[in-house]
């Protein structure tokens, strides 16, 4: 057993090591950083969603803004988009699971505030209609997803696109990049 546990340890940094060696890719990670700053900075918000592993990762890394990161400083508005159970429900059951972020991201957005949304395979349909609908309300949108980037790829502002198609080390790999964008974020708005 302690010989799978090093390989999947070694599995989840070679990952890791992938990204920090494209510098595309690093490229990537630095523009969603500069348009969330932005995007704080002159009073816009951020919405986050996901399915499954990656609605934890959204609402883990909503909170980080939202809350904090490594230090008390004001509260940046960032929120995931499936907290509401009752809306979920409610909207998954009269219209359709499809449809769950966008008509949220219809109320809730506006020109100058970011939709990231995060999907290993880059296909889910809720997803994608949430990225179409934040596009036409003038959202700048970031997408995080495995290697192809799938149907996202086509249509996001910004895509990061982990280089591995094994849905835990892609996951692991974008609370790594959302930490990482939240610290630099964090320090850039409140230089300490």
């Amino acid at each position: 057993m302690n010989n799978r546990i090093k390989e999947i340890l070694g599995s989840s940094i070679a990952v890791k090591a992938a990204v920090m060696a494209d510098e595309q890719l690093l490229g990537v990670i630095q523009q969603a950083t500069s348009h969330l700053v932005e995007a704080f900075q002159n009073q816009h918000k951020v919405l986050f969603c996901g399915n499954g592993g990656s609605a934890a990762d959204a609402q883990h890394l909503a909170a980080e803004f939202s809350g904090r990161f490594y230090y008390d400083r004001p509260p940046l508005d960032a929120e995931a988009l499936h907290v509401n159970t009752s809306y979920l429900t409610a909207v998954g059951n009269d219209y359709s699971f499809d449809e769950i972020y966008s008509r949220l991201v219809k109320a809730k957005g506006n020109k100058g505030d970011i939709l990231v949304a995060l999907s290993t395979s880059g296909n889910s349909p809720n997803i994608i209609k949430a990225i179409e609908t934040a596009k036409s309300n003038g959202l700048i949108t970031i997408g995080l997803s495995g290697e192809t980037g799938g149907a996202m790829a086509g249509i996001c502002d910004l895509m990061i696109r982990v280089p591995s198609m094994d849905t835990p080390r892609i996951q692991e790999s974008h609370i790594t990049i959302g930490h990482i964008i939240c610290e630099l974020v964090e320090a850039t708005i409140f230089p300490r």
